[in-house]
């Protein structure tokens, strides 16, 4: 069911509750299988009898309704997919928040000077210890085949951690042969200590040859816990749907919370990206 908390200005709603705003914006009825979305949006004083929308939803369906940017957040734990965004409208930038298992995500408006915090807290960015200056770049390369293959192993019903990091150790040896140690040893433990993968992707209107066109960057990590924040450079992001398969490779860089913010910083366009050129910058890159 969906909901509202007054002193927040916060809302629960599902998709399907959007989809009703998204008719009643544009002067629509809702269709039939929307009906009952719609009498629980009443019921809660969000929609009136007429169709007519409660002056509180202005801003975020505002922005909802001509979004300038758009972020979204896809986060894969112990409880499965999590979503979560970020929409940046022309009066207001609005934050939702998914749970598992829940249909409903929390909407709630946001300062466009937080964007950023905003974004490491949806993926639980934590601070780490920088690397010595100097340092060597630490990366780990398989297959996406391998790591199909030690997730499986790692699903094991019954099994004792050493049991398991057994299992997970010979799946990626057999599916892929040129993985050995110290390389197999750090994917194992990356593996058996991952704690969960994201993805930040924002996309925005720009102008690509001349013409207007859809602009996207896009960041992947794993969140490794006691191991740290690894980036994901292969597959790279944004994937498009069929482009990666089991031969396909997987790059793992080290990284660290500093870096990580400066990459979820970099995933927002620059006010000369956006075609509305009379808008303010977003100020959470300043």
């Amino acid at each position: 069911m969906p909901s509202y908390d007054s002193s927040r200005a916060r809302f629960r709603l599902a998709d399907r509750h959007i989809a009703v705003f998204a008719h009643l914006l544009d002067g629509e009825t809702p269709p039939e299988e929307l009906w009952e979305s719609l009498v629980e949006l009443q019921r809660i004083g969000l929609v009136g009898e007429e169709g007519e929308l409660a002056p509180v939803l202005r801003r975020p369906l505002g922005a909802l309704a001509d979004p300038m940017v758009m972020v979204q957040v896809e986060i894969t734990g112990e409880h499965g997919v999590v979503n979560h965004g970020v929409i940046v409208g022309q009066e207001a930038v609005i934050s939702h928040d998914g749970w598992p298992g829940e249909e409903e995500s929390e909407y709630v408006s946001i300062e466009p000077n937080t964007l950023v915090w905003e974004l490491a807290r949806k993926v639980n960015l934590h601070r780490t210890e920088k690397p010595e200056e100097g340092a060597p770049e630490v990366r780990v390369e398989t297959t996406m085949g391998a790591l199909d293959a030690a997730f499986v192993a790692l699903e094991e019903p019954g099994a004792d951690d050493d049991t398991t990091r057994d299992l997970v150790r010979k799946a990626l040896v057999e599916a892929d042969t040129s993985l050995t140690d110290p390389a197999l040893g750090r994917l194992l433990d990356l593996v058996v200590s991952l704690n969960a993968t994201w993805r930040i992707t924002t996309a925005w209107d720009g102008e690509h040859e001349g013409r207007r066109s859809t602009m996207a960057r896009a960041l992947a990590a794993w969140d490794c816990g006691p191991l740290g924040y690894w980036i994901r450079e292969q597959p790279e992001e944004p994937i498009m749907p069929g482009q990666v398969g089991p031969d396909s490779a997987l790059v793992l860089v080290k990284s660290d919370s500093a870096e990580v913010w400066k990459k979820i910083t970099d995933l927002l366009p620059d006010k000369d990206e956006l075609l509305i050129a009379d808008e303010q910058p977003l100020e959470s890159r300043t």
